[in-house]
């Protein structure tokens, strides 16, 4: 549908008082699910995240990548196992994530988004000790090579920002002893968005927001996402970015988007309209 004039203004005098407000600011994008698949949807972020760098928000995006893990898995004979919802990575495992994650994934990122002057570079947890973790223990399921951070090293991600350089991040990481590990991407998200005390913390997902009875829950609170999780309508793949979100809002992020990244522009019109398109996460 063709917008008018009149419509074309009105869009743009209302993007404008976000656009003053967020120069300079810091937003961390978790990039997975559909919008990592479809070509167009691919193309609309690598649009959406060089439009947002252009006007001044300093960018630093971490991506998934689970289904190419899998799909690479299975053409090298080698299992994918999940236990409560995770992949069980052991050192086979490890090689398949790092190849995935840190070579051809990160980089395809990088081209698109460097197709429409970006200026992204793609880097992995590893590379200069930028995801200092300890093996993941929590719950006591045996996860393996799973790892949480425990240290960001921001000093690294200020050289970048100083260069006008996006970040592009794969979630991998390392311990003490130089063993890699791996690190869910939502959880890596938001060690990153509170490392750098971000203005966002915005997570590309496959479903609208937060739902329930059908409805896209627009804004959210601890109180209410609680008695949502008890009742089993927060769940599965929402729990992680959920309990994340939580974390990321009480170590000083100021705002968590949950949007849906089957929408092309779906990041532009959550930042830039009063009604948004996702669920917005709230002390």
């Amino acid at each position: 549908m063709l917008l008018s004039t009149s419509k074309k203004t009105e869009v743009l005098i209302e993007a404008l008082p976000y656009i003053q407000q967020y120069e300079e600011k810091t937003f961390v994008i978790k990039y997975g699910g559909a919008a990592m698949v479809d070509d167009e949807l691919k193309e609309a972020f690598a649009q959406d995240v060089t439009i947002l760098k252009k006007i001044g928000i300093r960018i630093v995006i971490v991506h998934g990548g689970g289904k190419e893990i899998t799909e690479l898995a299975g053409k090298l004979g080698i299992e994918s196992r999940f236990v409560s919802g995770q992949r069980y990575t052991d050192p086979a495992m490890m090689d398949v994530v790092q190849m995935v994650l840190a070579g051809k994934t990160n980089k395809d990122i990088v081209a698109r988004i460097n197709q429409h002057d970006g200026g992204a570079v793609g880097i992995c947890g590893i590379d200069n000790m930028l995801f200092q973790v300890s093996k993941l223990e929590e719950g006591g399921a045996d996860l393996g090579l799973v790892g949480k951070i425990v240290h960001v090293n921001t000093a690294f991600l200020d050289i970048l920002f100083t260069h006008e350089i996006m970040p592009v991040i794969a979630p991998i990481g390392v311990d003490a002893t130089g063993q890699t590990y791996n690190i869910n991407a939502d959880l890596a998200a938001s060690s990153v968005a509170k490392a750098l005390k971000a203005e966002k913390l915005v997570y590309l997902s496959d479903v609208e927001g937060v739902m329930a009875k059908g409805e896209l829950v627009q804004s959210i609170d601890r109180e209410h996402a609680e008695l949502l999780v008890k009742d089993g309508v927060i769940s599965s793949g929402m729990l992680p970015k959920i309990n994340s979100a939580f974390d990321a809002l009480t170590a000083g992020v100021h705002k968590i988007h949950i949007i849906d990244g089957r929408v092309k522009h779906s990041l532009l019109l959550e930042i830039f309209t009063d009604e948004g398109v996702g669920t917005e996460v709230v002390q």
